[in-house]
């Protein structure tokens, strides 16, 4: 069966940002997310480094309305599904990879399919705008948020770590911060009011997972080399 809009099919209607059928855009819209709890990661490559293969862990599995299922990453300034990673080195995803025992695989793993299915059936919401939240789910892969600091006198970068992921009613997801000056009490868990939504900050720039966000709070001279190029591209933006 076909949307309709006004009464006029929806494959007919194209949006103006990404010249894709309005109907094609709404089929691709997250409901539901399912931490990956078990390690597993993706696989991708770059032309830089054409004969070596690099992981990453996933964060979550998303179910999308015509009802395909997607492993989601933190990638440079989104959440991004594997499958469409891309970076300015030519990031291509190459698979699924099972760590605990050296697997390779394409396919969300059966028991996420089924876990998002039926608990997309059983907490199935009805919201009437855009921006209600639907589900926030923990960070627990230590992903932090790159912010840029800007004064009179100096451009500096800050990481700050990510508590939650907080999915809205129109498909996007926000990575949510700790403002500070709001915290009523501690530990800061999902859902609390002191949070705020890390993409739509005018200082946001990139997403780091811990083991680099470590290097650089360590001072690590590759990490830190790599931080300052940041802050130079911060500093044109």
């Amino acid at each position: 069966m076909k949307t309709s809009i006004d009464g006029h099919n929806s494959d007919n209607v194209i949006d103006l940002f990404s010249g894709k059928p309005l109907s094609s855009l709404s089929d691709s819209r997250i409901i539901r997310l399912s931490p990956e709890l078990d390690g597993l990661e993706m696989l991708y490559s770059n032309e830089a480094s054409e004969d070596k293969f690099f992981s990453l862990k996933i964060l979550c599995w998303g179910l999308l309305a015509n009802g395909d299922v997607i492993g989601l990453v933190p990638w440079l300034d989104d959440l991004v599904p594997c499958p469409k990673i891309e970076d300015p080195l030519n990031g291509a995803w190459e698979g699924y990879y099972d760590p605990g025992i050296d697997e390779v695989f394409f396919e969300p793993p059966i028991h996420k399919i089924v876990e998002l299915e039926t608990a997309a059936e059983y907490y199935e919401l009805q919201c009437e705008n855009d921006n209600d939240v639907v589900q926030e789910i923990p960070d627990i892969i230590g992903t932090h948020a790159v912010l840029a600091n800007r004064t009179e006198n100096e451009n500096s970068l800050a990481l700050q770590e990510v508590v939650s992921w907080r999915l809205f009613y129109d498909g996007t997801v926000c990575a949510m911060l700790v403002d500070d000056k709001k915290v009523e009490s501690t530990p800061v868990l999902p859902g609390d009011s002191c949070l705020y939504p890390a993409q739509v900050q005018e200082r946001f720039r990139y997403f780091f997972q811990h083991h680099i966000a470590n290097k650089i709070k360590s001072k690590d001279p590759e990490a830190m080399a790599a931080i300052s190029l940041l802050v130079e591209d911060s500093s044109q933006a």
